[in-house]
Formats: structure tokens, C-alpha cells, sequence
């Protein structure tokens, strides 16, 4: 569908788009209130409109390994099973869908079919938790930082994260909670680590407990080494974690280069603004101090291994979180006295970070 666009100017258009879209967010934050009607209607148009171009451009991406990582890998395993030749082993629901799939249609719509569990899942939690407000959240989880290159890469981890999400929307229907736990999980394995996250938080619910995890973490890390590596897949983590430790590289990824400061600083703004939100703003809420000390405990669980080869991937394990995090004491209490303009100016910082670590990268 979208062949006319060259292969190397892909990606650079969806961050150029994502630009577009964060000024025209700043823009009508600083000049019109959240709550007019009219303004609302806008986006709600809007938000459609940009979700079904995200599936699109997504779902239509030529195939290229070359541009998009694991997507020829992704093809190639698609071939291999249409001829009966692949052995499933693990990610059973993933896999036994492509299975599926490889069987009854051209691996072009596989790919679509991939972009809708990956967007619409986004869309389902943003419009459960913000009612009219959607589309800032939706807009916070789409412009995040990793957040194409698990659309067009690490496909598995993408969707298996969206699918948590979409369990989060049956945060009080505990059965149908658990129940999109265990498809995520059996999606991408890898997502034991925020279910494991998710169900300590629930135990143990003082925020200030994930806070000092989170900063015992550091020098844990630090004086640790490759203690924690051995440690975690010696109980099976590798496994669970599909060869992250000498995985193969994603677009806006690190590789092995000792302990960075630099994410580490990028993860504290989803420390940072729970702790103000909870103890500056005095959120109480039970959800979002559930939410906050799963992002909290998984993003600790990467820093413990944060030298493995890779680890970006361990990362977006808890980094898909930042936006909820992040977008839900905004969008659901008023908490400055120029509460939209205040949240325009965060979102457009919130995806400057995402933008300029993409044009760091070309």
C-alpha cells in the first residue's frame, strides 16, 4: 500500500508525522481549554483518523530486514510454516496464530492483522481510563520511545505488551485480567516480568517500598556486575526471555556498553512523576498506585541487568508503561490551575525525548 514511499525514508516520516501531531497538541493546549466541547470532537476525529493511518502505515510497511529489522525474519518464519516446515517450540498463541494465518492468507495481512493487535489494544485502554479524553493518552503511548520499533521489529514483544494493557482495562474483573495476562504471556514469554511486577505491587501496595526497590536497584547493579545476569537466567529467565542477553539489535536500541546512565535517567521520569503525583498531588488511586509499582519493580528488574547485551529489550518491558503512568493522574484529576496547558507542555517533552534520540540515531 505504501511502496511509493522509499524504504529509507519510512520511519523518518512516522517521527516527522509524530512531530507534526505533538505541536499541534502544544499549540491547542496553550491557547484553547481541554473542555471545550468543539475541541474534544476534534480530537476524537482526529484520534480516529491517526489510528486507523497507524494501522496502515504500520500493518502495509513493505517487508524489509533491512529497515525493519525482524520483519524479514518474521517473513521468512511465515514461508516456513505455510510449507509445513516449523517446529513450534514456544510463544504458542504468537506462533500457532501465525500458524493460522501462514495458512489462509498472504503474509502482507499477517502483518496487518499484527498492527491491529498491536494499535488496538492502545485505543481500547486509553478510551476505558479517559472517556472523552482518549486521544492524549493514545498519542503518549504511540509517539513513545521504542514504541515503532516494537511495532515493525520485535513484533512478539509488541503485541504481547498491548495485550497486557488490554488486561489492565478488567483491572476489576480479576478472571478477565489474569486470563489476557497468561494470552500476553503466552504471546511473548518475556512478559512474565511485568505479571510478575503486577502481582508484587499488588501484595505489597506502599509506593514508597517500589520507590526504595527502584533506587536499591542502582548500586545493587552497580556493584553486581554480571551477578544479577547470571542469577535471573539461572532461574530461567533466559529462556522466558527468548535469547534477550545476546539477542539480535532494534531500531533505537543499545547495545552492551557497561551501566547507562542515560536510560536510567530516562526511566526516572516514570519514577519521578508517581512520586509527584502521589505524594506532591495526593493521588490515592488503588489503579494507579497498582500501575505505578509495576512500572516501578520491572523497570528495577532491567537496571539489575542492565549491562546484558541489548537490554533495551528488558527495558520496554517496563517503559511501555510510562505513558499510562505518566497520562493517568493528567487525564483524570485536575491538578495545576492551567491543568491543559500544563499537560500540553509535558506531552511534548514527554515525545521530544522519543524524536530526538531517533534523529541522534540517523
Amino acid at each position: 500500500m505504501f511502496d511509493f514511499i522509499p524504504l529509507s525514508s519510512y520511519t523518518f516520516i512516522y517521527y516527522q508525522t509524530m512531530l507534526i501531531v505533538s505541536l499541534l497538541v502544544l499549540g491547542h493546549s496553550l491557547i484553547f481549554d481541554i473542555r471545550d466541547r468543539k475541541s474534544l470532537e476534534f480530537f476524537s476525529i482526529f484520534g480516529g483518523v491517526l489510528l486507523i493511518l497507524l494501522v496502515l502505515y504500520i500493518g502495509f510497511r513493505p517487508i524489509s530486514g533491512r529497515y525493519f529489522g525482524d520483519t524479514g525474519t518474521y517473513a521468512q518464519g511465515y514461508s516456513l510454516m505455510n510449507a509445513g516446515k516449523a517446529e513450534i517450540t514456544n510463544d504458542y498463541i504468537f506462533n500457532y496464530f501465525m500458524l493460522l494465518c501462514s495458512k489462509i492468507m498472504p503474509v502482507k495481512y499477517f502483518f496487518f492483522l499484527c498492527a491491529l493487535l498491536y494499535l488496538l489494544p492502545c485505543y481500547v485502554f486509553s478510551k476505558k481510563y479517559f472517556k472523552k479524553y482518549w486521544f492524549f493518552s493514545f498519542f503518549m503511548l504511540v509517539c513513545s520511545f521504542s514504541f515503532w520499533a516494537y511495532g515493525v521489529n520485535g513484533i512478539r514483544n509488541g503485541i504481547g505488551t498491548s495485550l497486557f494493557l488490554l488486561a489492565l482495562c478488567y483491572y476489576k474483573k480479576k478472571i478477565w485480567m489474569y486470563a489476557l495476562f497468561i494470552l500476553s504471556f503466552l504471546t511473548h514469554s518475556s512478559l512474565i516480568i511485568p505479571i510478575t511486577a503486577f502481582i508484587i505491587s499488588g501484595i505489597y501496595k506502599n509506593p514508597k517500598i517500589y520507590l526504595y526497590i527502584w533506587l536499591f536497584a542502582i548500586p545493587l547493579s552497580l556493584a553486581g556486575g554480571g551477578f544479577w545476569q547470571s542469577l535471573f537466567f539461572g532461574l530461567g529467565f533466559e529462556d522466558r526471555t527468548a535469547g534477550y542477553a545476546t539477542g539480535e539489535q532494534v531500531e533505537g536500541s543499545f547495545s552492551a556498553s557497561g551501566f547507562r546512565w542515560d536510560f536510567v535517567f530516562y526511566s526516572s521520569f516514570g519514577i519521578m512523576s508517581g512520586i509527584y503525583f502521589i505524594f506532591k498531588k495526593k493521588i490515592s488511586d488503588i489503579f494507579y498506585i497498582h500501575l505505578f509499582g509495576t512500572y516501578t519493580i520491572a523497570n528495577a528488574f532491567w537496571i539489575l541487568v542492565i549491562t546484558a547485551n541489548y537490554s533495551n529489550r528488558f527495558a520496554y518491558l517496563s517503559w511501555f508503561l510510562m505513558a499510562p503512568v505518566i497520562a493517568y493522574p493528567m487525564l483524570r484529576y485536575k491538578l495545576w490551575d492551567d491543568h491543559y496547558k500544563t499537560m500540553g507542555i509535558i506531552i511534548w517533552i514527554y515525545f521530544m525525548f522519543t524524536y530526538l534520540m531517533y534523529m541522534k540515531s540517523i
